[in-house]
């Protein structure tokens, strides 16, 4: 197909080199439904676009640009960025894109009031109770939020030097002036995908700011009204959960009766050993699921979770289908949820059921995939600077265990 022909039909021609195609896919912000057009076909062949597709690919090349360390890999997508920039000008409708930065901006400045309105609320009611003080259990936060939260104006030089240290607390009163600086420097962002980084590291501090209003807390299940499966009885939902971004892999196999993508969050979470303890969100054909917001909060447009069953989100042919699953925005756990089919059930089992996996769940608030890496070498010689303090911080620990009996036990409790 020419270009003229691809334009004719509602797309663009994106013409990218093998290399170009393979550092694309290496991204870990870009979505399921850009990995699946970039990978198809020969790399002679050109990858075909809409308008929007090519203007949301811009976006995230634009934010790996922001933060990649590597300077190699940052002129590289910089040549790639340039691309897209020119096959966008040369076919965007210009009073289009008009239209939608004047509607980004109106919406920008409505997330930036509710923020400010929430922190004014939110000191009166901490000063009123008396914890202005109290330090923020929990507060994990990935050391790229670090670096970046310590380069805002506005928090005082002691939290920007305590954000350098992992095992530093912050009050309720300095993670407050830290979500304002974040709602304060949301205009300022150059796309829409830096904005919704931002918007997500704001929610995490917002969410953990709530919880240091009840004090220290355990995990703990949800117990949700359960929505009518319309599927048969006889029908089972198989899964297999990958943790992205980590090699070698750590990954379940679980099979699970129809049920809200709620409960899914809970089974995935047993499964793999997860705590519990953060915020979490379903990507699912370019639109985020999460849990409803526990307060008038915006939530980055995320639906609701809880009233949506497997069945009405899965192809009725069993067809694969590959989802996102985001869990603690602060360390940014990826976990590829792959629908591997339909089955009919087994009368002698018992469900939901882990059938096998391989590896044990990193350890909770380690700083994420990079955080996990320093962790595992930190534990396992004796001669590193770290080695006493992570042994003592978690215990012995062996990457390679893992029980799926255990891990079924657990999912059931989960119900």
């Amino acid at each position: 197909m020419t270009k003229k022909d691809a334009v004719s039909v509602g797309k663009v021609a994106l013409l990218l080199t093998a290399a170009e195609r393979k550092l694309l896919l290496s991204l870990t912000s870009l979505p399921s439904e850009y990995e699946a057009v970039i990978g198809t076909g020969p790399a002679t062949n050109p990858v075909m676009l809409t308008i929007d597709e090519l203007d949301g690919l811009g976006c995230y090349v634009s934010f790996e640009v922001e933060h990649c360390g590597d300077r190699q890999k940052q002129k590289k997508l910089i040549g790639i960025l340039d691309k897209l920039k020119v096959l966008f000008a040369e076919h965007a409708d210009q009073d289009e894109v008009i239209g939608q930065e004047s509607k980004s901006i109106e919406d920008i400045s409505e997330r930036v009031a509710k923020i400010e309105k929430w922190a004014v609320e939110v000191i009166a009611l901490a000063e009123q109770v008396g914890i202005t003080d109290r330090p923020v259990e929990k507060l994990s936060l990935a050391p790229v939020h670090r670096e970046f939260l310590s380069m805002l104006p506005g928090p005082s030089l002691d939290i920007k030097d305590r954000l350098e240290k992992k095992d530093a607390t912050f009050t309720v009163e300095e993670v407050v002036f830290m979500t304002i600086a974040l709602a304060k420097i949301l205009p300022k962002q150059i796309d829409s995908d830096s904005q919704r980084g931002v918007l997500l590291l704001a929610q995490h501090l917002i969410n953990q700011v709530g919880a240091a209003f009840q004090g220290p807390t355990e995990p703990t299940t949800v117990r949700r009204k359960k929505a009518k499966s319309k599927v048969a009885p006889a029908a089972l939902f198989q899964f297999k959960i990958t943790l992205l971004d980590i090699k070698p892999a750590i990954w379940r196999r679980i099979q699970v009766s129809d049920c809200t993508l709620a409960d899914l969050h809970d089974h995935i979470q047993a499964a793999f050993g997860w705590w519990n303890y953060h915020l979490h969100q379903f990507e699912i054909g370019g639109r985020l699921f999460g849990p409803p917001p526990e307060d008038d909060y915006d939530d980055m447009d995320m639906e609701d979770e809880s009233g949506l069953l497997l069945s009405q989100l899965l192809p009725k042919t069993g067809k694969r289908t590959r989802w996102i699953y985001v869990y603690d925005f602060g360390d940014g756990w990826r976990h590829e949820v792959l629908f591997e089919g339909n089955l009919p059930v087994d009368p002698k089992a018992k469900y939901p059921l882990c059938l096998e996996g391989e590896r044990a769940c990193p350890p909770e608030d380690c700083g994420g995939t990079w955080g996990y890496v320093d962790y595992l070498a930190a534990i396992a010689d004796p001669t590193n600077e770290q080695h006493e303090e992570m042994l003592e911080w978690r215990g012995p620990f062996d990457p390679e265990a893992f029980d799926p009996k255990k891990a079924t036990k657990e999912m059931r409790k989960a119900r």
